[in-house]
């Protein structure tokens, strides 16, 4: 299944109630699609691309059920919507940029004067030596920067702007050199975009009608022209453009906004960039933000979602009021993390959300159901050696401050980490790890870095795996030292074996009749997800070896096991 929910007016998934209050699995993808990595929209047509760089396009209001790939195209690895065309831009050596859609405005880039409609992804000859590494559409226009040169083509509507560039007097262009030393063009559901230069500058250009480019008035801009900032350019993290709006996400999480954002604090609009006052004052943390035609959605890091424009009976269309449509709570039995947001126009909106590792998923049921715990936390099931690993320090002193200084939910918001990776609270999980002395922990503390330091560990071992292949008698018995929550874990037969065999095992001898080899490498994905596979490794025999293993010791059915081993021997 893929990893995106929609929520909003799809008709591609499910019989949905008035209200659009529940995010809702996509279903309809093909079963090789696995994860989607984005999509676009214009209109009533809507643009998936799989990680594979694959193109799926189907229609809001019609059923499908099976999403069908654009056919004879090269993988592609970036996509861009306007009002009403697509580009895509292909995932080469050398890229090539592909659009298709509405050519009303000349914005598919083609050298003809023919303004002719193109139903499917057409190849741009004339960029094909332009080196293009970046594609962005803002309404009737479409943007193409090469990013060694710095400079921005473009093609479309100019009648207010658009371009930014006074120099193009028809209304209309053909793909020609807009701009020199871009860094960045930022545009989306819009008439108007900003841009970063390479002299760290953020300007602005286009339809300003409601003080959407922050430049303190509303005035038509055909020029780009510097915005000002209370904040330094450095500290954005992401550029968010809507049809009258644009936000800013900064790297510590904070939003900034301007243009027709309608909030009870600053009235119907902002002409320059505020805080956005719902998250002022109260230390919430942004994760991500997007902006639709006329939707605005906002993600924490404690995913809650938020949103504040026209889902069609539940928000209404000139609402004032930001509103949270999915909590943290409801969220806190899924094996997954939303970590990114895109909205299409003002009744759509998508959610991508990223599945537990296979290990953390393993890891999770040792959790959830205290299998083989050797130690408490507040009546809570856990393993010693698992806690002082992640933790870093001895399991007392952890256990003593936690349930000294945390309530029990917060006990268990830092086992979903432990275990799983997954924040739940984040704010409240980072505080007790920074007790600690453990910083940032999402990017420097990961489970599998962390378990990989026990691979092998005699020192930590609490159990030892005797192999020997059993058809080389000349072979000499080898142990290795492995940990009883892995084994349990990951190998049905080993929490079977734990189980139901009264006496306190410290050793057993595997009699699966597979090499030495064979047996670390497969203990090396346990604690990992990863085969450290070189190119020493005789990698067909393994391979056959693998599939009866993995069988015999009963490992997780969902794991492909196969496509692993594919990935880890290709590198």
């Amino acid at each position: 299944m893929s990893n995106i929910k929609s929520l909003g007016d799809l008709n591609i998934n499910i019989e949905r109630t008035k209200k659009y209050e529940t995010l809702e699995t996509i279903k309809t993808f093909p079963e090789e699609v696995t994860k989607i990595v984005d999509v676009v929209d214009h209109d009533e047509e809507i643009v998936f691309l799989s990680s594979e760089g694959k193109l799926y396009q189907t229609t809001k209001k019609q059923y499908h059920e099976k999403l069908k790939a654009f056919e004879n195209l090269p993988p592609m690895k970036s996509i861009a919507s306007g009002y009403y065309h697509f580009l895509s831009l292909s995932n080469e050596e050398k890229p090539r940029v592909y659009s298709w859609g509405q050519n009303k405005y000349k914005q598919l880039g083609f050298e003809s004067n023919n303004n002719r409609d193109v139903e499917k992804p057409t190849l741009i000859e004339s960029l094909k030596k332009k080196n293009i590494e970046q594609i962005c559409c803002s309404g009737y226009c479409s943007f193409f920067l090469n990013k060694t040169t710095n400079i921005l083509f473009g093609c479309g509507n100019n009648q207010h702007g658009m371009l930014g560039n006074p120099e193009i007097t028809e209304d209309y262009a053909l793909i020609q050199k807009l701009h020199e030393n871009v860094a960045n063009l930022f545009s989306g559901h819009s008439s108007h975009a900003l841009m970063l230069k390479t002299d760290g500058k953020l300007y602005g250009f286009g339809f300003n009608q409601d003080g959407e480019l922050g430049l303190g008035h509303k005035k038509k801009t055909i020029k780009p022209t510097q915005i000002k900032l209370e904040f330094p350019v450095e500290d954005i993290s992401k550029i968010r453009i809507g049809f009258l709006l644009t936000s800013i996400l900064t790297n510590d999480g904070k939003l900034y906004v301007t243009g027709n954002i309608q909030t009870t604090e600053s009235g119907r609009n902002l002409t320059e960039f505020k805080q956005y006052p719902q998250f002022k004052n109260n230390n919430t943390i942004i994760k991500d933000i997007d902006c639709g035609y006329d939707l605005f959605v906002i993600l924490t890091q404690d995913n809650e979602i938020w949103v504040q424009g026209s889902f069609d009976d539940y928000i209404s269309k000139n609402s004032t009021v930001i509103r949270k449509i999915q909590t943290r709570t409801k969220l806190t039995n899924e094996l997954s993390t939303y970590n990114q947001m895109k909205c299409c126009d003002e009744n759509l909106m998508f959610c991508f959300f990223e599945s537990n590792s296979y290990l953390a998923q393993d890891l999770e049921k040792l959790l959830k159901n205290g299998y083989i715990s050797d130690c408490n936390i507040q009546d809570i099931p856990v393993h010693k050696i698992l806690i002082e690993t992640r933790i870093g320090k001895t399991f007392d002193l952890i256990k003593k401050y936690l349930e000294s200084n945390c309530k029990l939910n917060e006990i268990q918001d830092l086992l979903k980490w432990i275990y799983c990776d997954q924040m739940i609270n984040f704010k409240r999980t980072n505080e007790i790890l920074n007790h600690f002395g453990i910083q940032d922990a999402q990017k420097t503390k990961l489970l599998k870095n962390d378990l990989k330091q026990l691979l092998f560990d005699e020192q930590t071992s609490d159990f030892k795996l005797v192999v020997k292949n059993e058809e080389d008698e000349e072979e000499e018995e080898e142990e290795l030292y492995i940990h009883k929550f892995i084994l349990a874990a990951r190998s049905g037969l080993f929490l079977n074996m734990f189980q139901n065999i009264e006496e306190n095992l410290q050793k057993v001898k595997d009699y699966s009749g597979k090499s030495l080899e064979t047996i670390e490498l497969l203990i090396s994905f346990l604690y990992t997800d990863e085969l450290p596979i070189t190119a020493d490794t005789d990698q067909e025999f393994i391979k056959e070896e693998f599939e009866d293993i993995v069988e015999y010791y009963q490992l997780n059915p969902t794991i492909p096991m196969m496509d692993i081993f594919e990935k880890y021997s290709k590198k």
